[in-house]
């Protein structure tokens, strides 16, 4: 993930912390919104698992 370390350099490079923290923020959200759903898609009932 070289990727990431280099957006992250970028970002703030110029702007000082503000663009790190907001990036940070964003990528945390974006984790945890699929982190619930993959806990929640298991208490699912589609009535076919008897």
């Amino acid at each position: 993930m070289p990727h990431i370390a280099i957006t992250l350099a970028a970002a703030s490079a110029d702007q000082g912390p503000g663009a790190t923290l907001r990036l940070v923020l964003l990528v945390s959200i974006v984790g945890a919104v699929l982190l619930a759903w993959f806990l929640l898609r298991g208490y699912r009932n589609n009535d076919d698992n008897d």
